[in-house]
């Protein structure tokens, strides 16, 4: 299962060399000037899980294999972006096919980098990108409300049903509000909900993208973004995206000391991670034994074949059972067989609810 983000923002915020660092390459062209990434870059990274390391070491894996996630840089975006200013079409559509957006935001002074507004305020960045990808689902609803109203009066069912959500979610927008508080609650609207694939709909995780000196911290900029992001029910980090990108260019074993000697516990990456993870619901179960190790990303709350399904198509049709050890227990008794010894291995069917961390075996016929 992938998780998909779109790294958005005003231009020269930071947003190409914050991909770089995730994605530890140099694709994204890191320029002073607007516009300077014309294409969508899209890299995949591995997600770093502890606990994928330590089943790998009790069960001496050939192996490892991380479960990734998927960052889309996605060029800067300007005021009238919703009405094609800049390039504004473009960008906007690359927004509608990610599952979450990363919106990186300016906290750091330096004229040597110039600023599309003249001036720093990271509060005004934000609103200026959440109005126009808001306009530009304000038109693309009422297109869509104007060719299902002469259906729902008629009395289609379907058209009377696709009203019932574009309604609310329409009187949001005018209101000035995003559409995802017009999120319906019943699993049939909200199927319906999700097709019509808001940008306003999507989390949002903001980066704040700070100097050297504020990199443990933070400062008066990201405080204020925090603030914002309490309010809206969003989520917030404070990174430095140059230092994201020192670290990503150090071998992995000198990472640890080089964060020590700047007060950070953990890289921009992991906390990006943890982050986003939350924001979209995503837990991770293994698989692991003497020839590999696997992490697999999932919704959270899906049941065991579903499960089975991420990894092969085949396992989810055919599913007999899963036979699960949580992490805990497979690390405490050294590996399935002590934790089997111990009775703790347990025989789950179809009606499962998978667990963060679960360590499974599915079984399944052809």
């Amino acid at each position: 299962m992938g998780f998909n983000c779109g790294i958005v923002g005003l231009p020269n915020v930071g947003k190409s060399t914050l991909f770089n660092a995730l994605t530890a390459t140099v694709n994204a062209q890191a320029a002073n000037y607007p516009f300077c990434t014309i294409e969508p870059n899209i890299g995949r990274v591995a997600v770093p899980d502890e606990r994928l390391d330590t089943l790998a070491k009790i069960d001496s894996a050939a192996k490892i294999v991380p479960t990734q996630l998927e960052f889309v840089d996605i060029a800067g975006l300007v005021k009238g972006a919703s009405r094609g200013e800049g390039l504004g079409n473009q960008f906007l559509g690359n927004i509608r096919e990610v599952d979450a957006i990363i919106h990186v935001l300016r906290c750091f002074e330096n004229t040597d980098i110039v600023h599309v507004e003249g001036s720093i305020d990271p509060v005004r960045d934000a609103e200026t990108v959440e109005t126009e990808l808001m306009l530009a689902d304000l038109e693309s609803l009422e297109k869509r409300l104007e060719g299902v109203s002469k259906k729902a009066k008629s009395g289609d069912k379907e058209a009377k049903s696709w009203v019932a959500v574009i309604e609310p979610a329409l009187n949001m927008l005018r209101d000035g509000k995003p559409a995802r508080l017009a999120r319906p609650d019943d699993a049939e609207s909200l199927k319906l909900f999700n097709q019509l694939a808001l940008l306003t709909a999507k989390p949002v995780l903001y980066v704040c993208n700070v100097d050297d000196s504020a990199a443990a911290t933070g400062n008066d900029f990201s405080k204020r973004v925090f603030e914002m992001a309490q309010k809206q029910g969003n989520s917030a980090v404070v990174i430095c995206a140059g230092i994201e990108q020192e670290i990503a260019q150090l071998p992995t074993e000198e990472q640890p000391e080089f964060l020590e000697t700047l007060g950070l516990k953990e890289t921009g990456l992991s906390q990006i991670i943890k982050a986003g993870y939350k924001l979209l619901g995503l837990e991770t179960f293994f698989t692991s034994g003497p020839k590999e190790a696997h992490a697999w990303t999932m919704r959270k709350g899906i049941l065991a074949p579903q499960a089975a399904g991420i990894i092969h198509s085949d396992f989810e049709k055919g599913f007999i059972r899963a036979e699960v050890v949580s992490y805990k227990d497979y690390v405490d008794h050294n590996g399935e067989s002590g934790a089997r010894e111990k009775g703790l291995l347990r025989q789950e069917g179809k009606n499962y609810v998978m667990q963060d961390g679960d360590v499974v075996h599915f079984l399944f016929s052809t």
